[in-house]
């Protein structure tokens, strides 16, 4: 596979695993409209390429994301919904769309729509040392890139109300305390850590997963009645995958299966 060469994002495949670093350390990884390209860029070959069956999102340095670049802002006359119109919502929409995995790799400080990607992520592992900030308010503006969305939905709204009012800095043990990620490890345990999750995600069934994807998304609008038939219509589709059939011969055989992702 051929990966383009970016300077804001670094690219690396392994074993069908697509790692994306953000590559902006001397600003602790914050956005500013090249890096939000080649990340939107960087997600875009993650979704079509279909050797890659599993994403990681980290940052290089000391942080994760820290936000937008607020020096980089303020050297621009765009107004900022459109600023979120034409760079973050399309990137949050894309990870929600990749019917692939996606791990946040949080190795450090994520803070305002470093929050937000790290959310819009399926799955996330921080290192002890890693801090959240909901920043917005501390300059005057509200949460974005789909944090309204995402933060009631993991933690309550009294509490997302909470966190979004007062800017507070918050450790990688309440995060996970809140459901805001998965796992915490220590800093060094951290690479091997989502190396293994990945593998193991990019060794499953790619198309289940995706399917699951779906219906989360679907179930957060729906009432039952609709969120059980589309379960059904997701079933019938994961039940004419490849990976499902050989799997179930695998069961029969009884052996462990192979699945190949289609």
């Amino acid at each position: 596979m051929q990966l383009p060469k970016l300077e804001t994002v670094k690219l690396k495949v392994q074993e069908s695993i697509l790692e994306i670093v953000l590559s902006r350390p001397e600003v602790m990884n914050s956005f500013n409209d090249q890096m939000g390209k080649e990340l939107l860029s960087a997600l875009q070959l993650g979704k079509k390429e279909n050797e890659i069956r599993t994403i990681i999102i980290t940052g290089e340095g000391k942080a994760f994301c820290a936000g937008e670049d607020l020096k980089s802002l303020t050297q621009t006359q765009a107004p900022l919904g459109n600023i979120l119109r034409n760079r973050y919502n399309p990137m949050i929409t894309l990870m929600r769309e990749i019917e692939k995995p996606i791990i946040a790799k949080v190795n450090g400080v994520a803070a305002g729509a470093g929050v937000s990607l790290a959310m819009a992520s399926d799955f996330r592992i921080a290192a002890e040392h890693a801090k959240f900030i909901m920043a917005f308010i501390k300059v005057g503006l509200v949460p974005d890139s789909g944090a309204h969305w995402f933060l009631p939905k993991m933690i309550g709204m009294a509490r997302a109300f909470e966190w979004m009012a007062t800017g507070d800095t918050i450790d990688a043990k309440k995060a996970l305390e809140w459901g805001i990620v998965n796992q915490v490890v220590p800093y060094e345990q951290l690479d091997e850590t989502v190396l293994k999750w990945a593998k193991a995600f990019a060794s499953g069934p790619t198309k289940a997963y995706g399917y699951i994807k779906r219906g989360l998304m679907k179930a957060l609008d729906s009432n039952l009645h609709e969120t059980l038939e589309y379960e059904a219509y997701l079933q019938e589709l994961a039940g004419n995958t490849e990976d499902h059939k050989n799997a179930v011969n695998a069961f029969i055989e009884k052996r462990e299966p192979t699945f190949q992702g289609n």
